[in-house]
């Protein structure tokens, strides 16, 4: 029996020319009503309509319907014109991106780069440019080591992704597994010493010593507390942060052992994640009026604090369930940082320093905006933050190391502002970042990423997108509630 052939399947650039070849004059004559509308964008609606009010038979549109360039349509996320071209931005599927442009007069069609793109559609606002020399920012991984998922199925699963990619480097290559043991080494908090100290040196020698480890405890009941055999384990070259009973302890090593023998992903991770690493939290959010009660519909304040609160009620509970697990006796410390309000109009906004009702360990530190003319007194909108925030990042950084006594662990920033000032702190104190976006204004004003100067000088979008940018690509990962707020759906960004 013959071999299958393999088939290319066509680019969107082959679609649009296979049309034009096969079916000329109906393409032709719905790209004129596209030119024919003068410069500007067309959305996924606008380009459907068109196609719908083509005059031509049935017969006709339905071959444009049912033919190669209808999955170019479908796929379509918005179209620019000037005439006589027409470039379209193609989204085949989530985090894959296609540009084709068409010169009507020619009835020539290219592919464009994203670069290519981007300076056609600008010339809407800017016109015709030949400087060489544009700014151009690609935050595309520079190193080719860095690992790089390229399915749509790997889209919000970033944590899995990393996990295949660090536990296949550990399964081909051993040497990869020396960091895992200088960090188990070296890991500590408060001065304590944390899961191993420096009798072992080496990945052979904590092999052996797991081992040794499995023996001993294996005779004990489960619920012995690890305090019982602590100074057996510590002569082992153990410390503290495998569990705090016999059966967590055992458990947590046989995870271990399992990654030094065959690591997989999933072992690695869980893992990974029981490792005591999180004790201090910082949580960014400036804007508002951030307090607990007679709060919610002042301007700017709404489901963001809500959320926090609630996150932050939880976040104490499983930190506190955790380290108690991992047999250690620290209290954690979350500070929700947001802005101090002088003129706070009979809310608690005033405040430096309160504690989140129902726990224990969680605060409220306020840190008012500075500027050359003293602590600005009253509420400000979220659009107009702007230029506080890097005098705000340096206050709140002496603040919080003052209420923790050291650097958090983790920083998580919200919304774009909080996004931005968690950044800096980041770089700052060399620690974690996540970032929470809630909401990305330029989804809610169409077309405001190419006419922003329309908006800038009530909404200062020139700042706010250049914040996401930075803020998004510098961020450790980021979280989101749904897979749509990542990758939209099929048919729509």
């Amino acid at each position: 029996m013959a071999n299958p052939k393999l088939e290319r399947i066509p680019s969107m650039r082959d679609r649009v020319q296979d049309t034009l070849s096969a079916h000329r004059n109906e393409l032709v004559s719905l790209l004129s009503r596209y030119v024919d509308q003068g410069k500007g964008i067309l959305h996924p609606n606008n380009l459907i309509d068109e196609l719908d009010n083509m005059v031509c038979d049935d017969e006709a549109r339905i071959r444009l319907r049912d033919g190669p360039f209808s999955e170019v349509l479908k796929a379509a996320q918005e179209a620019i014109v000037l005439p006589p071209f027409v470039a379209v931005a193609i989204r085949p599927r989530p985090g894959v991106w296609e540009y084709v442009r068409v010169d009507i007069s020619q009835l020539s069609v290219e592919e464009l780069t994203v670069s290519e793109y981007l300076r056609f559609k600008e010339e809407l606002v800017d016109g015709p440019s030949n400087d060489p020399y544009v700014l151009e920012l690609d935050f595309e991984p520079f190193n080719a080591n860095c690992p790089r998922s390229t399915r749509s199925s790997s889209i919000g699963n970033g944590v899995q992704f990393l996990n295949r990619q660090l536990s296949s480097n550990m399964f081909r290559n051993k040497d990869s597994l020396e960091p895992l043991l200088d960090f188990l080494r070296v890991h500590k908090y408060k001065g304590q010493a944390l899961m191993l100290n420096d009798r072992i040196k080496s990945v052979s020698r904590l092999q052996s010593a797991l081992l040794k480890a499995e023996e001993h405890i294996s005779k004990l009941p489960p619920e012995t507390l690890y305090t019982e055999f602590e100074y057996t384990f510590q002569g082992m070259g153990f410390e503290r942060g495998w569990g705090d009973t016999a059966a967590r302890v055992l458990e947590m090593m046989h995870l271990l052992l399992d990654i030094l023998q065959a690591p997989d992903p999933s072992t690695l991770e869980t893992f990974l994640g029981r490792v005591p690493m999180v004790f201090n939290v910082v949580i960014l959010s400036p804007h508002g009026y951030f307090g607990q009660a007679n709060v919610l519909g002042l301007p700017d304040t709404g489901g963001q604090i809500v959320y926090i609160l609630d996150q932050v009620r939880a976040l104490e509970n499983e930190m506190l369930l955790r380290i108690q697990q991992q047999g250690l006796d620290f209290k954690p410390k979350i500070l929700i940082v947001t802005r101090l309000i002088p003129d706070s109009k009979g809310t608690s906004c005033n405040q430096r320093l309160e504690r989140v009702s129902g726990t224990e360990h969680t605060n409220i530190l306020r840190v008012p905006f500075r500027s050359e003319h003293g602590i600005l007194r009253k509420w400000i909108s979220r659009f107009d933050v702007w230029p506080y925030l890097e005098k705000y990042a340096e206050d709140a950084a002496s603040e919080i190391v003052a209420e923790l006594q050291g650097f958090p662990d983790f920083i998580i920033g919200n919304y774009s502002d909080g996004n931005l000032v968690a950044s800096l702190l980041a770089y700052k104190m060399g620690v974690t970042q996540c970032n929470i976006a809630h909401a990305l204004e330029k989804t809610k004003y169409p077309d405001s990423d190419i006419y922003w100067k329309k908006f800038d000088e009530k909404y200062h979008f020139s700042c706010q997108f250049t914040a996401d940018v930075l803020a998004m690509n510098n961020a450790d990962f980021i979280i989101t509630s749904t897979y749509q707020e990542i990758a939209g759906t099929d048919a729509d960004v």
